[in-house]
């Protein structure tokens, strides 16, 4: 389908639209909207995309009360009282982009290094997400974000093992023998894997759960592996250990198809079940059993997810898991091997998308969105280049979501920043902006979204116009491009047409639009024959584009920055997962999902309130030497001795003293990938 006979697609007022669900999930729902006069009645799953069949999550079930949300923004604000104040008024959108690109116009004529945007996953869509935006600050001259707040240690593991984020086809599961679901609590963030587990299951399945919590997809498996936080590779490596001397290994997968196994042998070798139980807290005839099932079981499984590699060590932790399933041949078989992330295998042509050669020669300097509170309180010198003077957030709540929070908010409230924020309500970033522009939901606009929990395309079609006096992101990006007089037609390109633009010839748009996803053409078993998008084309157990950087080119434990026992006045481990009916900070505001959740938690073991005289339901200080955050105590048997549990993310102002959880966590980062460490974070807690 040409950009011409897509963009011509009218925006139907009465019926069913098709859509896509935009949040941060594996799942990528295909979404159907019922529209009545104009107005968004119900969104359901679309029965006719597989992977939905017609499911959704409680959160996205309940969209329309996102859309129509009482404290919905629909008017351009600007800011009339102190930072962080929240106080606002209502001003019109032309005096508000010509305000904001005469300060942006201001500041990149004496350096456009000194402009920085920060956005992420509030909206998982091409288009909505990094397609104008990126255009607008590659033109400008922006500074670069580093977007590694959730996945890049992980990324940069499979990336450094198999070559790009792939992995085993999702439907697949349904057809395993053994599924290790590892650092996942599938039941909240993967319902539709789950629902395949539960199928797995019922044909003689077996399901073992890997986590530090015992959460509500522990319960539902066969058995628990209730580790300490940051020790998975100890895990990982012991299993390796007992495949080894047990010889439960498929040689002739490991000779045609992998690289460097007599370097990794040595290693996990040193890695006995004893060694590893004591590292993880675990008992050595737990891993020498859970290693005899992945070694004498076919097919087998791992769904893995990003957990794992919120510790310092989390790059190697990704990695060592990985080399599992071509150490025993697992990858032979359509429903063996291991899913972290499919994004790898979408064809997406970024280059068309982003437009980098707006930026020509020049080569700005690269911020990480993860040490945001340092680098907004850092002045300007040779090494760091010029003091941020501007920001410019969108799909983003940085104030609330970001690590060791204190430092975010300080930098937030320099009165020499100038803050822009689009978004679609007044969160606690918001609240520090100068302008708020009011941005569309996933219902008021086109957009096109990938996976990375499955390998289709979807396609999302506006159902309702736009609310209020709301934009697209890409509205605002071409609006302002055009006051910054910037003349390129790719500034003109329209959502529709970007939709295109997206995939190029890589996608067929005539079935897109007709019933709103399409499927890439892959191989049910993609990596049985090898074939990985490795230099080698192998599994590599040992990396030598890591070697060549100075690390170490075999996966290995590497213990916490903060190591359970490692300090007295801090002797808890706290992790800090998400809440069941939120999503990061995103849905806290949706009243009847608030009223679900009921208050922030800390989850602590019986053993460790008693000892501080913690009642349940008590008010307790959780704090360390970065900040102190008060909420409820849950003394809970999902918590494991020595482990806390920070249930997130809560926005600070709905939170007993004004703060959350990464009020206590750290700008630390992981091995590789320069992610976030929210998981390797030691505390202390005390009644309040």
């Amino acid at each position: 389908m040409s950009h011409a006979a897509l963009a011509a697609a009218t925006l139907p007022f009465n019926g069913e639209v098709r859509g896509a669900c935009p949040h941060d999930c594996p799942d990528t729902c295909a979404f159907v909207t019922t529209v009545r006069d104009g107005v968004a009645i119900k969104v359901q799953g679309n029965p006719a995309h597989r992977h939905t069949d017609g499911a959704l999550c409680t959160k996205v079930s309940r969209y329309t009360e996102r859309s129509y949300h009482p404290e919905r923004l629909l008017h351009p604000l600007r800011r009339v009282g102190p930072k962080g104040s929240g106080r606002f008024e209502r001003v019109g959108w032309d005096e508000a982009l010509d305000e904001i690109a005469a300060r942006l116009s201001a500041i990149a004529a004496r350096d456009p290094e000194a402009i920085l945007p920060y956005s992420y996953c509030g909206t998982m869509g091409l288009v909505q997400g990094e397609s104008m935006a990126m255009r607008f600050f590659h033109k400008l001259g922006a500074s670069l974000l580093d977007r590694t707040i959730c996945a890049s240690a992980g990324g940069e593991a499979l990336v450094q093992t198999l070559g790009a984020k792939v992995g085993m086809k999702v439907e697949f599961f349904a057809e395993a023998k053994l599924i290790l679901i590892w650092g996942s609590n599938s039941i909240a963030s993967n319902l539709h894997f789950w629902r395949l587990a539960q199928q797995a299951k019922r044909d003689g399945a077996r399901l073992v759960c890997i986590d530090p919590r015992r959460t509500e997809t522990a319960e539902k498996c066969h058995e628990h592996l209730q580790l300490r936080p940051g020790t998975d590779a100890a895990l990982a490596l012991a299993l390796m250990h007992e495949l080894i001397v047990n010889d439960w290994l498929d040689h002739d997968y490991i000779a045609r198809h992998t690289l460097g196994f007599e370097a990794l042998r040595e290693r996990a070798l040193r890695w006995t079940p004893e060694r590893a139980a004591e590292v993880c807290g675990l008992e050595a005839a737990q891993i020498r059993a859970l290693a005899r099932e992945w070694g004498t079981t076919r097919p087998a499984a791992i769904r893995l997810n990003y957990g794992v590699q919120r510790a310092r060590g989390g790059g190697n932790a990704v990695r060592a898991i990985a080399c599992l399933p071509a150490l025993t041949g697992a990858w032979r078989h359509r429903a063996g091997g291991v899913l972290l992330s499919s994004s790898g295998h979408y064809p997406i042509d970024r280059a068309a998308l982003q437009r980098p050669d707006l930026l020509r020669a020049r080569r700005p300097r690269t911020i990480n969105m993860s040490t945001i509170g340092d680098d907004l309180l850092r002045p300007a010198s040779p090494e760091f280049g010029p003091r941020v003077e501007a920001l410019i957030v969108y799909n983003s709540n940085p104030v609330a979501v970001a690590p060791e929070s204190g430092k975010v908010v300080a930098g937030f409230a320099r009165e020499d920043l100038f803050t822009v924020v689009l978004e679609q309500f007044q969160t606690d970033t918001a609240d520090y902006a100068d302008f708020i522009l009011p941005a569309t939901t996933q219902l008021e606009h086109w957009d096109i979204h990938t996976a990375y929990g499955h390998t289709d395309i979807v396609l999302n079609r506006p159902a309702i116009a736009p609310l209020g006096e709301s934009r697209p992101n890409t509205a605002v990006f071409r609006e302002l491009a055009r006051r910054l007089g910037f003349t390129e037609p790719c500034f003109a390109e329209d959502d529709a047409s970007l939709c295109v633009t997206a995939f190029g010839e890589g996608a067929d748009y005539a079935e897109l639009m007709a019933q709103g996803f399409t499927s890439l053409h892959l191989p049910d078993a993609p990596f049985a024959e090898g074939g990985f998008p490795t230099p080698s084309g192998r599994c590599e157990f040992f990396s030598e584009r890591l070697a060549r950087q100075g690390m170490d080119g075999l996966p290995d434990h590497l213990p916490n920055h903060e190591a359970i026992g490692s300090s007295e006045r801090y002797p808890l481990a706290m992790i800090s997962p998400p809440a069941r009916n939120f999503l990061n900070s995103t849905f806290v505001n949706v009243k009847s999902l608030r009223d679900i959740e009921g208050e922030p938690l800390l989850e602590i073991h019986a053993g460790d309130a008693a000892a501080r005289g913690i009642a349940d339901g008590a008010v307790v200080r959780v704090f360390n030497d970065r900040g102190e955050y008060r909420c409820t105590a849950r003394v809970s048997p999902r918590a494991r001795p020595g482990v806390v549990h920070g249930l997130g993310i809560w926005w600070r102002k709905l939170g007993l003293d004004g703060t959350n959880v990464n009020e206590l966590t750290s700008q630390k980062l992981t091995d590789m990938g320069r992610g976030p460490v929210f998981y390797d974070c030691l505390v202390e807690v005390r009644p309040a």
